[in-house]
Order: structure tokens, then sequence, then C-alpha cells
């Protein structure tokens, strides 16, 4: 109890918020990588699992691939990456990238992969080409399961990005390390609230981001037909 006293004791002093090595610097460059991490991730993965969700080619590989990748030890990656390529944000960024894609392929491809083939084969039937049903109809039904992709990985990301520090990337896992190396546990704790308090705010962040962005029939389970049909009776009725 005495270590978490201290270690908000240390979060709420303001003479650990200044300085190069500061909570606020370190907070900005685990906010910066871990955006950095995502947005680079789902470049790569959004477009690959949008292509093997229409197609329904490829998904063994990419089950198979992203299994593998899964089962690959970050800290391990980011040591011998940065044994390449030296220390700095290269080699943890390169490491974090590779485990976020596999939650970004699986939800890209799984929500395409969702869809009733009938709503496919009926937008087909009305003339719509293959760009138009992916942009108009696969990808708004897809959403909330990429979102959840994306969620998955954003939290990964966060709480991982803490190896950063380990090969000078800096971020808040320099109060782990820094704390581990002084047998400084509340500092340790601290970096590990910190830590915890991003993550809650990313999860915040992608419910408020899921319903400004996902349909709300969409969100309710239903087809947007379906919600719609009352609404062409009453005017058919009137």
């Amino acid at each position: 109890m005495n270590f978490l006293i201290e270690a908000f004791q240390f979060i709420f002093d303001p003479a650990n918020w200044g300085g190069s090595g500061g909570i606020g610097v370190r907070l900005v460059e685990h906010l910066w990588v871990s955006l950095l991490v995502v947005v680079i991730a789902a470049a790569i993965a959004i477009p690959v699992g949008f292509l093997i969700g229409h197609t329904g080619t490829g998904k063994s590989i990419a089950v198979i691939g992203s299994g593998g990748v899964r089962a690959l030890p970050t800290l391990g990656l980011v040591t011998v990456i940065a044994l390449s390529v030296g220390i700095g944000l290269t080699a943890p960024i390169i490491a974090l990238v590779v485990l976020a894609i596999p939650s970004i392929l699986a939800g890209a491809y799984s929500g395409f992969e969702a869809i009733d083939r009938r709503t496919i084969d009926a937008a087909r039937a009305v003339g719509r080409t293959e760009w138009q049903i992916v942009t108009a109809v696969e990808l708004p039904l897809g959403l909330p399961l990429l979102m959840g992709g994306l969620r998955s990985a954003s939290l990964q990301v966060i709480s991982t990005a803490t190896l950063a520090a380990y090969v000078g990337g800096g971020g808040l896992g320099g109060f782990l390390f820094t704390g581990l190396r002084t047998n400084d546990y509340p500092q340790m704790l601290a970096g590990s609230i910190l830590v915890i308090a991003l993550a809650l705010l990313s999860e915040g962040f992608f419910a408020i981001l899921e319903r400004v962005t996902v349909p709300a029939g969409v969100r309710a389970g239903l087809p947007t037909s379906v919600r719609a049909r009352p609404s062409r009776s009453r005017a058919t009725a009137a």
C-alpha cells in the first residue's frame, strides 16, 4: 500500500513533470510512438485485409502468418533489430508494427467476411462496381470489426511501447527501467499507472470514434434496409 501511495506522490509531484526526462515529455514520446506505429500498421494491414475479405483468397496464409507473428517475443525482436540498426526509435517502431499488424489485419478481413453474401450479390445485381461494393457496402458493414481490431492493436502497442526505453527510444518505459536499476519500486509503479491511464484513454477514444464513424443501424446489428423499411411503408400509406 505504501508503494501505491508513493507512486501517486511521484506522479503528482510537479518536480517530476519538468525536464527532458520528466513525465510530460515521456508521455508525449509514448503517445507519439504508439500513434505512429498504429498508423503504419493500419496502412499495411487494412488494404491487405480488405483484399482478403473481398476476394476470399489468402485467408489461410494470413491466419498462419498472424499466428506466427503473435508468437514472436517483442523484447527479443526489439533487441535483434537494435543490434542491426542501432539504438533509438527505429527498432521499437519496427517491432511494434509487427506486433500491431495481426489484430488490424484480422479485424479488416473478418469484417468483410462476416457480411451476408446475399447483400454482396444484391449489390452486384443492381450494377455496382467492385470498388463501389467495397466502399459503399462492405466497408460500412465491416467497420465495427475493423474498429475492434484497431482498438486491440492500440492497447497492445501502448502497453508494449514501454520497451522502447530499453534501446533508448524514450517513453514511459524509462520510469520502469530506471526504477528497476535503482530499486525504486514506486517509480516503476508510477510508470505502470501512467501506461494504464493511457490505455484507458485509448479505449475511451475508440469508443467515441466507433460511435461517430459506424452507422447507427450497423451498431444495432440491423441492416440499414431493415431499419428504413417502416419509413417507406408510412410514406406509401400516406
